[in-house]
């Protein structure tokens, strides 16, 4: 895996969106809905396919199925400083590599979020998650109980972590994620390095279940990768911190509160008061 090695002010060329004329022509089919405006643009409706109704269908150039067959081209994206929009276990994310200030700095742009709202990280295995957080003061196989799953371990990060400094600055802890989804774990083992992920839709919307919810977000990311509609619902991931030996600390509920607490019952872990 390679280290995180760029300079917390390095920004690398990004992708502009297309607009006016060029975003229209970048959709297959597109018709106008008069009776919906918004400030800059008329409002598209995508046609889709009576065989696979949950599913976009050749409707932008920048769209793909989350299949193995994808995964090759979202790492290139990744390996370029480029973000991607990706399904997970629970919901919908934008994806960009870590150890890439520029492209971080894209994914906060693209929600609206203030930089100082932290990120997480998303990794292949979790033997990988040593390598970003500390993990010496889990018993063994905690951390295997727990992931892969809808679960955001949060750890310090520690002095060997080879996480760049630009992520979430000021914080010496960082939330892991380990999907329970071949197609994002197989980008993350691809780029060689920690995804950071963050749920894609604007910063205080819903989350996003299906690739629709996030349809005029599309054009800001070099790639958009359809797994169809997610079942998980809008909860997103459970978060737990585990940064203290033998006690934890739900921060969300999400959508794995009660097995998450159970896996941690068995290893003797109390819940802080």
């Amino acid at each position: 895996m390679k280290a995180c090695a760029k300079a917390a002010g390095e920004r690398l060329p990004l992708v502009r969106p297309p607009t006016g004329r060029a975003l229209a022509r970048s959709f297959v089919k597109v018709r106008r809905l008069p009776s919906q405006r918004t400030r800059s643009q008329v409002s598209c409706s995508i046609e889709v396919s009576e065989n696979a109704a949950h599913r976009i269908e050749a409707t932008a150039e920048n769209i793909f199925p989350a299949t193995k067959d994808h995964v090759t081209k979202a790492t290139d994206a990744i390996n370029r400083g480029q973000v991607i929009a990706v399904p997970t276990d629970t919901i919908y994310g934008f994806a960009c590599d870590a150890c890439s200030a520029g492209a971080v700095n894209r994914i906060y742009e693209i929600k609206g979020r203030i930089q100082t709202r932290p990120l997480a990280i998303c990794v292949a295995d979790v033997s990988d998650i040593s390598r970003f957080a500390l993990v010496d003061h889990l018993p063994h196989g905690l951390l295997d109980g727990l992931l892969p799953g809808p679960v955001t371990v949060v750890l310090k990060r520690g002095e060997d972590s080879i996480l760049e400094r630009s992520l979430n600055p000021g914080l010496d802890s960082i939330g892991v994620r380990v999907p329970d989804l071949d197609f994002i774990r197989s980008i993350a083992r691809g780029a060689g390095s920690a995804l950071a992920l963050t749920s894609a839709n604007l910063s205080g919307r819903p989350s996003s279940v299906s690739v629709k919810d996030f349809e005029d977000l599309w054009p800001h990311c070099s790639y958009v990768f359809d797994g169809g509609i997610l079942p998980s619902g809008r909860a997103g991931s459970t978060i737990v911190d585990l940064i203290t030996p033998g006690v934890y600390k739900i921060l969300r509920d999400g959508s794995s509160r009660e097995e998450t607490t159970g896996v941690l019952g068995k290893f003797g872990f109390v819940e802080a008061s």
